[in-house]
């Protein structure tokens, strides 16, 4: 059976084809951001011919890393209308794509465990409630109304002093947010293209006019890089500099248990952040290591901190046990918000420095992204998140909201 006959078989989701000669737009990467703009460039502009390049496996690599966390209570209005947007979306894809990705809204806590958290925790409540985002403050008996397990007691290292809550935030299962885009682009015409390795690319002047590949040079209109950590080595392939940096950011499950874990819970100042998945395994992230680095691994003492958290917050987990641990690499920016526009290469085009919150950015992403490499110009809520910015100085800080992995 050749490749073309593939999606006449029922066991699979999308074609595996061969790389055409000419795309009217080529996407490099074929993660969540990737596939979305793909999908939102055929659906809301009626581009199809396009591709999609994975150096990999589809979705093999942020996208099958992170921890599935999804919510949009950001402190800065730029952020908190981009995650929102991402967040409505959320709402309406499972219907929209015809697939259902497991996406449960049982909320996200973040914790606080100073003065200083409590004061800062409270001012973003307040900055959500005015930007439509829903948030709430709990005292340290409301949390443990909605989580039963977290240990509230006072003589701890960091007594939990209280959170804030956004009941419409939670997780997805991640692959299957990665099949479902799959799935649609495949339908509505997009190439989607596994094990294409990305080598150079072709430039008329200070134009881009083709994509240098392992399996040939594809000649094209336009060019998205959704490429995460390796952002980085493209945009130098092309010409210029990204201001971001690459990071190891661990993570890990533990085997199958019984539901005990009702919601999300994240703690910045300790550097943890732990939910139930579906099938049951306790699903835990830590901070970035903070050495640079591709590699999909990360230092071990960052695991021991976290664990030792994990386990002061909820003694109930004391017994269980780790059954894999895993890395992704997360591409930083200096004020932790992302980078979605125009480059210094014209009909090129970046998405990237999303840094620990990808995932949860993932629909609003490609619906602007795709906005951007269709016209030509920024969607409004993209348009904040420009190069320009760190020229300019308007930077979106967003360290309080982002300090932790997520």
């Amino acid at each position: 059976m050749s490749n073309q006959q593939l999606p006449e078989h029922p066991d699979f989701l999308w074609r595996n084809p061969e790389p055409k000669s000419s795309y009217d737009a080529v996407i490099v990467g074929g993660g969540g951001h990737g596939l979305a703009t793909a999908y939102f460039l055929a659906k809301n502009h009626g581009m199809t011919n396009i591709a999609v390049l994975e150096k990999g496996w589809l979705a093999g690599g942020n996208m099958a890393r992170n921890t599935t966390i999804i919510r949009s209570n950001y402190l800065w209005d730029e952020s908190a209308a981009i995650y929102e947007h991402a967040l409505k979306l959320w709402e309406i894809l499972p219907e929209e794509l015809e697939y259902d990705f497991l996406f449960s809204q049982r909320g996200v806590m973040n914790l606080a465990h100073t003065l200083g958290d409590v004061r800062e925790s409270i001012r973003r409540v307040g900055a959500n409630k005015l930007n439509g985002v829903d948030a709430e403050w709990l005292d340290p008996k409301q949390v443990k109304e909605l989580c039963p397990i977290l240990n509230i007691n006072d003589n701890i290292r960091y007594p939990v002093m209280g959170a804030t809550y956004q009941p419409r935030a939670g997780i997805a299962k991640h692959d299957h947010v990665a099949w479902a885009f799959a799935r649609k682009c495949d339908e509505l015409g997009v190439d989607i293209i596994q094990n294409c390795e990305v080598t150079g690319f072709v430039k008329d002047g200070n134009r881009v006019v083709g994509v240098k590949t392992n399996q040939g040079t594809i000649n094209t209109e336009k060019v998205g890089l959704c490429a995460a950590g390796h952002s980085s080595v493209l945009a130098e392939m092309a010409g210029f500099r990204l201001p971001i940096q690459s990071h190891p950011l661990q993570a890990l499950v533990s085997e199958l248990h019984e539901p005990v874990h009702p919601t999300v819970v994240m703690s910045n100042h300790v550097h943890v952040y732990v939910s139930q998945a579906h099938k049951g395994e306790l699903v835990m992230g830590a901070g970035v290591d903070s050495y640079n680095g591709y590699g999909q691994r990360g230092s071990f003492h960052v695991i021991e901190h976290q664990m030792a958290a994990a386990v002061e917050l909820f003694p109930i987990f004391a017994r269980a046990h780790v059954l894999r641990t895993w890395g992704g690499i997360v591409d930083t920016t200096l004020d932790a918000s992302p980078i979605v526009g125009t480059t210094p290469v014209e009909n090129m085009f970046v998405n990237c420095g999303w840094g620990t919150g990808g995932f949860k950015g993932t629909p609003a992403a490609g619906l602007t992204f795709a906005h951007t490499i269709a016209t030509g110009t920024p969607h409004k809520l993209n348009k904040p998140f420009a190069l320009e910015r760190f020229e300019t100085g308007a930077l979106i800080d967003e360290h309080g909201a982002a300090a932790v992995a997520h």
